[in-house]
């Protein structure tokens, strides 16, 4: 069974930082196709990042410069460094896995929210 637990979110002013983790159980970070979406009250989800299983890495346009996604193998944990947070960033994050990498066979790979495996999420709120 895969478990997907986020954690890092919070409240905080816009400009700020905030580094969201996601830890897997029964499942490896390691050379596979992980991403971060959100979804705002009201609105439908939206991918933000996604990194397949070559480190390769893509950003919606929205956070391209200001969000990092990244990988830790040797702790199995998925991470999203958000710099220069806006309160348009205000949602509950996500975290995905996608066995079969279908992001990469996409022409907007960061939009790609179909996960196989999601967490529960964590809310990210941003103040002005």
């Amino acid at each position: 069974q895969v478990l997907l637990v986020e954690s890092g979110g919070g409240s905080v002013q816009a400009g700020g930082s905030l580094t969201l983790s996601c830890t897997p159980s029964g499942y490896s970070v390691t050379r596979s196709c992980m991403g971060w979406f959100r979804q705002a009250p009201g609105k439908e989800r939206e991918g933000v990042a996604n990194i397949d299983s070559g480190g390769y890495t893509n950003y919606i346009k929205s956070v391209k410069g200001r969000f990092t996604i990244s990988r830790d193998n040797a702790k199995n944990t998925l991470y999203l460094r958000m710099d220069s947070v806006e309160p348009e960033d205000t949602a509950m994050y996500y975290c995905g896995a996608d066995p079969g990498c279908a992001f990469r066979f996409l022409t907007a790979r960061a939009s790609f929210t179909s996960y196989e495996h999601v967490g529960q999420g964590t809310q990210v709120t941003v103040s002005s």
